[in-house]
Order: structure tokens, then C-alpha cells, then sequence
């Protein structure tokens, strides 16, 4: 059965126990995607993008990492209730992940071809013909050519474009509902990202699969991108579609990352934008908002009170005390769109 609301999280609570203490990496976060849908979850290093994303798939080492509360419902069906055996069945073929770097994802010992179809033999029943025609299939789907030679080769002979090409292939193969993918363009050249984004792209429209792009670059979000979750010290801050968030942003650390962007309007001369400070220590995480010690806006309640979600337009809300009707009059007169 085919579910409108695809994926699900609520309340999720994640953290991680280290010498130094525990870690609240992840601090009630909640979200869903629709079938189809092209999420970006966005923030600096640390934020928790990564940790959510892995929260799905149950990949977060367990221990030291562990679940204090909340829920992960995919196609209605509870992950985080779900042991080692459930998940198998949901991970490469309902959800497929694209990781980082594909220089470590894929095994150096084995050919490309033996990591594409592995998962067709070894959980799905398909003979060795039929896996190597499905490889085939994906390997020419995702634009790598003379697939028959590139199929009996080993990673170290492919560039990290075409690693990253044969990562896309295996997360695919299984045509998943839904795809994460975590950063897939961080350790390629601007030209291969361009491809990678418009391969992405592509496929994302030819099987309906819906996408969970993880990222800090903004400008890889616009390329693919329909809706946006601006993450800060575990927390979502902003949410929005496309033009809520490049155009009628007002969240102080939204406006922050988007000043961080290359602009062709702007004069060589002028110097992109920084956020002074350091993320909050995830140890003893702020009573109030996250990004209060790093705001220029900071209020008094900011530091003592958690805000809540003050909704914009629909879809659109964000969690800033300068919204509330009560803030003062200089703060809600606080504008900085950047565009």
C-alpha cells in the first residue's frame, strides 16, 4: 500500500555516551516526506543532519549511541521498534543511502560488479544472469560507459566521479521509495557535483523516488531541492520550501548561511559572510535557544526558554523568539532577507 506521507519522525531524541559524558546529538527532531518529495536537511558540521539521517536505516553504532525517544514511521511501519532481521529488509531495498565519500564506501578488494549485484544475490533470490543484467541496467543508467569492461573492474580503477556514479547505482538498484543521501557531492570538482546533481535529479523523476539530501551547501539544495530543514545544535530552526528559505528566510542562522553563499550580483570586493562563535556544546546543551550565544539579536528569553515553531505561511515556521507578539518592536522590524 502506497502512503501520501512516506517517512515520518517524531520527537526524535538521539545520543551518544562518551568519557567526556553524553552526547545529545539529536534533540527532538520531527519531519516527514511525502512519495516523491526532495528534502534537504541543512546545517553546519555537528548540527545532527548526518545522525538523523543514519537514525532511519538504524546504521548510528549502538552502542555507544542509543535511542531516548521518539519514533521513525516508514510506509506506517515503526523502525525504531524493528530488529537487525526487519531492517535488512527495508535497508538497500525500501531505503537506499548514498554515503559521503565514495573512496571508503566501496571495498577495494572486490570488482564494482560483485558490490552492485551482492545484495540481489544474497537477499533477493536473482541468479548470477539476472543480477548481472540488472548491474548492467544501472551502470548505464547512471551514465557510466562500456559498463560490460567497467563491471570486472575494481574501484582504484575509476575516478571519484565514476565512484560516486557506481555508489548511486548500488543505493538504486533496488529502485528504493526512498533515498538519503548524505553529502554526495563533498570530495568532487564543481563540474562532476553538476553531474552527480543533474544524475540525481533524473533518476529522482524517472523512478518517483523520494530524495532526503543531507548538506551545508545551500547552493546544492537550490539545484535539487523542493522543501528545507535548517538544523542547528540538534534541533530544526527553519522550515520551509525552496522560496521560503532563499527569499523570506527569518531565522538568524538561516540568514547566516545564506550570506555565506557566492553571489554573481555582488562585487568581487565584497566579503562573503561568516557566523562569529562556535556551535553549543552538545554535553550541556542551552536552556534556551541553540544559537542564542552566536545571535546578534539575542534577547534575555532567548537564553532561558526553548521558542517554539511560530508559523510564517503554510509550511513555513520557524523557531525564533523574534516572532513571537510580544517580542519588541525593534526586533520585529529585524530584517535581513538576503535576496
Amino acid at each position: 500500500m502506497i502512503v501520501e506521507r512516506l517517512l515520518e519522525i517524531n520527537d526524535l531524541h538521539f545520543s551518544f555516551l562518551t568519557y567526556g559524558g553524553e552526547v545529545k546529538a539529536v534533540r527532538g527532531i520531527s519531519f516527514q516526506v511525502k512519495q516523491g518529495e526532495k528534502v534537504a536537511l541543512v546545517g553546519e558540521s555537528g548540527s545532527g543532519k548526518s545522525v538523523t539521517a543514519q537514525c532511519i536505516l538504524k546504521l548510528n553504532p549502538e552502542p555507544p549511541g542509543f535511542l531516548k525517544k521518539g519514533s521513525i514511521l516508514f510506509d506506517g511501519q515503526n523502525i525504531t521498534e524493528m530488529n537487525e532481521k526487519g531492517m535488512r529488509k527495508i535497508r538497500g531495498h525500501d531505503i537506499g543511502m548514498i554515503f559521503q565519500d565514495p573512496l571508503t564506501s566501496l571495498n577495494p578488494t572486490m570488482k564494482v560488479g560483485e558490490q552492485i549485484t551482492e545484495g540481489l544475490l544474497s537477499h533477493h533470490g536473482f541468479s548470477r544472469k539476472n543480477a548481472r543484467k540488472r548491474a548492467y541496467e544501472m551502470l548505464k543508467m547512471v551514465g557510466i560507459a562500456d559498463y560490460e569492461k567497467r563491471f570486472k573492474q575494481y574501484p582504484y580503477q575509476f575516478s571519484g566521479g565514476m565512484k560516486q556514479r557506481v555508489m548511486i547505482a548500488i543505493a538504486l538498484i533496488h529502485s528504493p521509495r526512498l533515498l538519503i543521501a548524505d553529502e554526495p557531492t563533498t570530495s568532487l570538482d564543481v563540474t562532476i557535483e553538476a553531474q552527480i546533481l543533474d544524475l540525481m535529479d533524473n533518476l529522482q523523476q524517472n523512478l518517483k523516488t523520494a530524495i532526503i539530501l543531507i548538506t551545508h551547501d545551500l547552493g546544492v539544495v537550490a539545484r535539487l531541492c523542493e522543501r528545507v530543514l535548517v538544523i542547528y545544535g540538534g534541533k530544526i530552526v527553519e522550515a520551509g520550501d525552496i522560496d521560503n528559505i532563499y527569499y523570506q528566510a527569518k531565522h538568524p542562522y538561516t540568514w547566516g548561511l545564506l550570506k555565506s553563499i557566492p553571489r554573481l550580483d555582488h562585487q568581487k570586493s565584497k566579503k562573503l559572510g561568516s557566523i562569529e562563535g562556535t556551535p553549543p556544546d552538545l554535553f550541556e546543551p542551552p536552556a534556551g535557544c541553540p544559537f542564542a550565544a552566536r545571535c546578534q539579536y539575542a534577547m534575555r528569553v532567548c537564553y532561558q526558554e526553548e521558542p517554539a515553531f511560530f508559523p510564517i505561511t503554510a509550511g513555513h515556521q520557524v523557531a525564533c523568539w523574534l516572532l513571537h507578539p510580544d517580542a519588541p518592536e525593534s526586533a520585529k522590524s529585524t530584517n535581513l532577507g538576503v535576496f
